[in-house]
């Protein structure tokens, strides 16, 4: 078998978004694992529909995610005169013929057809033309003649054999009015041109694959293997797309989101690894990933789901590189001042790491290490505790804290000295702790005030022990 050769091929028409990314990675983890080649390609050849700064978005994307292709880029528009070629090459042969309908012509035929309820498709009014040179000042297309009867029977890494009609298939534009080609034509030359052995894309390009797999035949090439991805759908099963969630690679990105994490998810939206493992390292993706256990039905885009792996993936992270990728959501947040310590984030950071199930949920969790809670006095007592009994409970807190000595400020510490003071005075959990949490975070949900309270230092949690105390009266 020849190299393996795979390429991802998006269109620059905006960001690079969820459906393009999964793409990617099994083009990637496919050429890896055969210890092949992942190629990128640009096509670009729809010019009206190009968005600034699309290009840039794609390849800085891939390079965040750790899809790095080989090579340099192919740009189709940067290689017209070789479609051009291969078209008329395609018409002298006979396998293609000029098409000069207009286009109010062909949207008369739509409408016709369309009353009738008969299938879209050109009906072939220029088929018998035989001249390959366009007549001085006439636009025309260049059309790919396909054949009329009989069955072209595709096989498809994922989906088998599948047969398809010719009678149903329309003769395709290779080379539009503009010069430019399709994407037909310009797909099956490129990937001919760069070697590519596998063509692994979406399942909307499926009814495409007999078109592409006659063209490879009229120009006398061996075409590749095909496998079509299975559509992302949304969890009530209706096709994903921007409108509905699959939104840009970026938004992750910018949610917090980790590229490992977001990698594994994707890789699960069709691939099965026919075991009970869901957390995967790139590497192991790489060795276990096979189009055979991907799935030919839609696979469902489960939010919950992502938001649990890449959880996983933030409580295994070393603290250290935890930090280092807070500190920019933190300051974008406005936490944190040119005097913030850095082992004080990094002391805040390792208590909220288990709860985090994305970067941008940390700022609402650990504002109150920054800044003083906004503090509701109905939430400091306990159930039926009295506002009298609470405030007796948080001023002895206080007072047990003002004269524990510094060697003492750790969680062991405290909660030893705590718990004496609540067998003396016969107080239990709820009515000592529950005060003692909301006095320090505002919270009723946070890490245990013991481990809080080192981390607050003993001027700030005796500062917010008196306010919440206070605020009883």
């Amino acid at each position: 078998m020849a190299n393996v050769r795979t390429r991802f091929s998006p269109s620059p028409t905006g960001k690079l978004h969820i459906g393009g990314l999964r793409t990617a990675l099994y083009n990637f983890l496919y050429a890896r694992q055969q210890q092949g080649e992942f190629l990128l390609r640009i096509e670009d050849t729809d010019q009206a529909r190009l968005v600034p700064g699309a290009v840039e978005n794609i390849i800085q994307n891939l390079r965040w995610a750790g899809l790095a292709f080989d090579h340099e880029p192919v740009t189709q528009s940067e290689r017209l005169p070789l479609y051009r070629r291969y078209a008329e090459q395609l018409l002298a042969s006979g396998h293609a013929y000029r098409c000069t309908c207009t286009a109010e012509r062909l949207e008369s035929l739509r409408r016709d057809q369309e009353a009738k309820k008969l299938p879209m498709r050109y009906d072939g009014r220029c088929r018998g033309r035989t001249d390959t040179a366009p007549a001085s000042g006439e636009p025309s297309v260049i059309r790919f003649s396909m054949p009329q009867v009989g069955t072209i029977a595709c096989d498809d890494l994922i989906r088998g054999r599948i047969l398809f009609n010719a009678a149903t298939l329309d003769d395709q534009i290779l080379m539009k009015t503009d010069g430019f080609p399709t994407y037909h034509l310009a797909s099956v030359v490129d990937d001919h041109e760069m070697k590519i052995t596998h063509v692994v894309r979406g399942e909307e390009w499926l009814p495409s694959m007999p078109k592409h797999i006659l063209l490879y035949q009229a120009l006398d090439w061996t075409p590749p293997a095909f496998a079509h991805l299975p559509l992302l759908l949304n969890p009530d099963r209706s096709k994903l797309s921007k409108r509905t969630g699959d939104v840009a690679v970026d938004e992750y990105r910018e949610a917090g989101y980790l590229p490992d994490a977001l990698l594994n998810f994707v890789a699960l939206l069709g691939w099965n690894p026919g075991t009970e493992q869901e957390v995967f390292s790139l590497q192991e993706l790489i060795e276990k990933f096979s189009f055979g256990r991907v799935n030919k039905s839609g696979a469902v885009f489960n939010r919950e789901k992502l938001d649990w792996i890449n959880g996983m993936y933030l409580r295994h992270l070393p603290t250290d590189q935890l930090v280092a990728l807070a500190y920019p959501v933190l300051q974008t947040a406005g936490l944190l001042k040119p005097s913030t310590p850095r082992d004080f984030v990094q002391r805040v950071i390792a208590l909220e790491q288990s709860r985090l199930k994305r970067l941008d949920e940390l700022p609402p969790l650990v504002q109150y290490f920054f800044d003083d809670p906004v503090l509701d006095p109905a939430m400091l007592p306990w159930r039926s505790q009295t506002a009298a009994d609470c405030k007796t409970v948080l001023m002895a807190l206080t007072g047990l804290l003002e004269g524990l000595p510094d060697d003492r400020l750790t969680a062991d510490g405290l909660q030893t000295a705590v718990k004496s003071m609540m067998e003396e005075r016969k107080w239990g959990n709820g009515e000592t702790l529950w005060p003692l949490r909301v006095a320090l975070s505002g919270r009723r949900a946070s890490p245990g005030p013991f481990e809080i309270l080192p981390v607050l230092g003993k001027t700030t949690s005796v500062a917010r022990l008196k306010r919440a105390a206070n605020a009883l009266s």
